[in-house]
């Protein structure tokens, strides 16, 4: 079944002691063109992200957001700089004992003293937290991936039900084609009477001017390369596999061999049939727009 390129999945989890939830939308694209937003810090994985959406997906403009809590995480790591704390301690003991100044020191007024404290975060595990990142995204795609299943299959029914309609309407320009000659055969013989002043019509010279005409009309080649194409794009609507390029392509054939029949015919009834089977065609190539 084909697949919508618009979606949105949304997963979270925990990624060395990091809360991380992971966001996709995906909104209509020629191509695939994805991105992601991640916190600086963490840049290292994005391509790991990228790779993943990029084996997933075919088609769209896909946005992945990874938010990251580490307020409760525990990577980071309080140093006592103890020369440089013994070295002013040494001199406040020296102020103290030669100018009879009070020594009133706490470890909350030490901890104040410049580069007293030295705090580090501790490295962060690429590898495993771009592993941890990935397993996230995988639950992302498949939320992710049931919605654009969802909207596919409502894609596919209208294209189908569209299809439907222009077959019928091919039926009747298949049943009124016929007809249009036998029309023009009748004009004619009535032309040829009004100039012969009721003398005999020459019946062979009727069937001639009918025959080219029947042959300029003809629009067997086109009604059963539209019929292929119809059955064509039933295929790829059941088919598993990305279809959307080529059903933009068909599209274009669809119209192609609408726009001969237009062409050839010269009657009024189906001129307005074959505008009822454009319109469907540009509805077919509208909802083709949103199909991976």
């Amino acid at each position: 079944m084909i697949k919508s390129m618009t979606g949105y999945g949304r997963a979270s989890g925990c990624v060395e002691k990091l809360d991380v939830t992971i966001e996709l939308r995906s909104v209509n694209n020629r191509f695939l063109d994805c991105s992601v937003r991640i916190p600086r810090v963490y840049t290292a994985v994005e391509d790991a992200l990228k790779a993943q959406v990029q084996k997933a997906i075919s088609r769209g403009k896909v946005d992945v957001y990874v938010s990251i809590d580490n307020t409760k995480a525990d990577d980071f790591k309080i140093n006592l700089n103890r020369p440089l704390l013994e070295a002013y301690l040494a001199a406040f003991n020296e102020m103290s004992e030669k100018y009879g100044l009070e020594n009133d020191l706490s470890a909350v007024s030490v901890s104040r003293i410049p580069d007293i404290m030295l705090v580090e975060k501790k490295e962060t595990d690429i590898d495993a937290f771009s592993e941890g990142l990935c397993l996230i995204l995988s639950d992302a795609l498949r939320e992710f991936d049931l919605m654009r299943t969802r909207e596919g299959q409502k894609l596919a029914e209208d294209i189908l039900g569209r299809l439907a309609e222009i077959e019928r309407i091919l039926r009747m320009v298949e049943e009124r084609s016929p007809k249009t000659v036998e029309e023009y055969r009748r004009r004619i013989e009535q032309r040829m009477k009004e100039v012969l002043e009721g003398r005999d019509v020459d019946e062979g010279r009727l069937i001639t001017e009918a025959a080219l005409y029947a042959d300029k009309i003809a629009i067997d080649e086109e009604t059963v390369r539209l019929r292929s194409h119809i059955s064509q794009l039933k295929d790829m609507l059941a088919s598993e596999q990305p279809m959307g390029r080529k059903i933009d392509f068909l599209v274009q054939e669809f119209n192609r061999e609408v726009n001969t029949i237009g062409s050839k015919c010269n009657d009024t009834e189906m001129s307005h049939m074959v505008v009822d089977m454009k319109a469907e065609i540009e509805k077919i190539r509208e909802q083709a727009q949103n199909i991976e």
